[in-house]
């Protein structure tokens, strides 16, 4: 194998598909990425859950394919001088890699020994902008859990019914939903799971603009095709939370507030808990005024938001800060409804705009009397 190509494509491609190498596994060749040299270049990573290959234009001198550790690959590519990199392999999986004056040799490993991707049989295909769908992502995957004793929780639910992509993340203490219209060809609505760390390398993918992510949905396995690069995961199986069942409809107070206003607030007053106590903060609604206060036995501190919609209700209501805050700054909306009922309730935020196609809901935290 021998092939040439602009460093810095080179270095996009191995970065990208480095995130899907294994840290560590019982099949070393997983640990690097298969560089396969054709009619152009294709650089892959594996961890047997989630894999990806990018293609880049390269000038192919003779095909071959060969596997490099992915870590020791990305620091040899990071430290090169700009220009053209070659990369050739020589008998006894020798390979030299040549910018510059800079000349490495290492040895690789058969590509023989590295697994196949999984492929996929096409049951559905969706159709998002990247920039729509790197958002969905990115106001949702705070609230994926991480527990692995429920391992459907550690994704996201994708429903599509009709037009309508939904997306929803739950963990047990808060749920956020994003919902927005998208292009499907099957009649049929579907739904699948998806990782959450498939979406977090989803989200790098995408960039701030129109072109599509093409979603492929199979019996086992999704592919999201971004450009160049696909991007291969498992699907998880499970019951996913019914959502539509656990969002309360009706409430007894829907506040108004500025969201940057009632962000500053709750992340001032928030500075003085830390992650050892997680003292909860308190929300007393006084008419239109809602004050956020918090004793940790060692520090006290207050701050307040004007809001709308009070009226002559009281509330008194606790929250884990940072999952009220979670919320709040993944809202993507100048001005947020806050539904309660009672203290013992979920708070629902929404958008002040019955379409705005965002929810999220967090559970409150039980208040201790005179703390």
């Amino acid at each position: 194998m021998k092939f040439s190509c602009e460093k810095s494509l080179l270095q996009a491609a191995v970065t990208t598909a480095s995130r899907c190498a294994a840290a560590k596994s019982p099949i070393p060749a997983l640990e690097g990425l298969l560089i396969q040299a054709g009619t152009d270049v294709c650089v892959t990573g594996y961890d047997l859950k989630k894999g990806l290959y990018t293609n880049i234009p390269a000038d192919v001198a003779e095909p071959g394919s060969i596997v490099l550790g992915a870590r020791f690959l990305n620091d040899i590519v990071r430290s090169l001088p700009g220009g053209i990199v070659t990369i050739s392999t020589e008998k006894d999986m020798n390979v030299r890699i040549v910018c510059g004056d800079a000349d490495f040799s290492t040895v690789g490993t058969d590509s023989g020994d590295y697994p196949e991707l999984p492929s996929v049989d096409k049951e559905r295909y969706i159709a998002v902008p990247q920039n729509i769908l790197s958002r969905m992502i990115r106001q949702t995957i705070f609230a994926v859990s991480d527990n692995e004793s429920r391992p459907v929780y550690t994704g996201e639910l994708f429903e599509v019914k009709g037009d309508s992509l939904t997306v929803v993340a739950v963990d047990g203490y808060r749920l956020a939903l994003r919902r927005e219209t998208v292009t499907a060809e099957d009649v049929e609505d579907c739904s699948f799971i998806v990782p959450g760390a498939t979406l977090s390398d989803l989200e790098k993918l995408c960039g701030d603009v129109e072109d599509k992510v093409e979603i492929t949905v199979g019996a086992k396995h999704i592919f999201f095709v971004v450009g160049d690069t696909v991007l291969v995961s498992r699907r998880l199986e499970g019951e996913f939370l019914n959502y539509s069942r656990s969002i309360p409809s009706e409430f007894s107070i829907i506040l108004e507030a500025d969201r940057d206003e009632l962000v500053q607030a709750v992340s001032r007053v928030s500075i003085i808990i830390d992650e050892r106590t997680k003292t909860p903060l308190r929300l007393n609604l006084e008419g239109n005024t809602l004050r956020i206060f918090c004793n940790t036995g060692v520090s006290q501190g207050k701050d307040q938001c004007p809001v709308k919609g009070g009226g002559d209700a009281s509330l008194e209501i606790g929250f884990n800060n940072r999952y009220l805050l979670d919320a709040l700054k993944a809202a993507p909306a100048e001005t947020v409804k806050l539904c309660f009922n009672n203290a013992s309730s979920p708070c629902v935020v929404l958008p002040e705009d019955e379409n705005g196609g965002f929810s999220y809901m967090i559970l409150p935290v039980r208040l201790k009397a005179g703390a």
